[in-house]
């Protein structure tokens, strides 16, 4: 009877977890907000990252991404891959973009068996109900110990 009762519980909580984030994101500059539609979007986070307009410890760059340690670590290991093309939400990507993507999971998987090589978990946060924060796709690389399962 407990675990029936807990799931909501947790769901609940997470939903709460995520508005106070976006509303703080808001409340703070708009920089992460929910894009609006037929609105120009305006720069992230990641973007003034791109641009070095803002400092970030860069693990790894090319041309088409950069990857940056988290600055609010959930694990020994936490670092972010963003393409430095700007796709907000996975479901707005392009089929031109395919490669792009496959190059994000590509770079990851490698960076991920080099700074823990005992595993790593790769999450992807989309939209508002997924708690995404920042309208600039990107890949959180976590590990350095043992995860637990299920999350959220």
């Amino acid at each position: 009877m407990i675990a029936g009762t807990v799931r909501p519980f947790v769901a609940r909580t997470l939903q709460s977890v995520c508005r106070m984030v976006r509303d703080y994101s808001q409340d703070s500059g708009g920089s992460h907000s929910s894009p609006k539609p037929g609105v120009k979007n305006p720069d992230t986070i990641f973007d003034k990252i791109i641009k070095k307009e803002i400092p970030a410890d860069v693990i790894y760059e090319d041309e088409k991404c950069i990857a940056f340690n988290d600055v609010s670590p959930q694990a020994p290991v936490h670092f972010l891959v963003i393409p430095k093309q700007k796709i907000d939400k996975l479901e707005n990507s392009t089929i031109g973009q395919v490669e792009l993507l496959g190059h994000l999971m590509h770079i990851a998987g490698q960076l991920g068996k080099s700074k823990a090589p005992e595993g790593f978990r790769l999450v992807v946060n989309n939209g508002d109900n997924g708690c995404q924060t920042v309208y600039h796709i990107h890949l959180h690389v976590i590990g350095g110990r043992q995860l637990g399962w299920p999350p959220g």
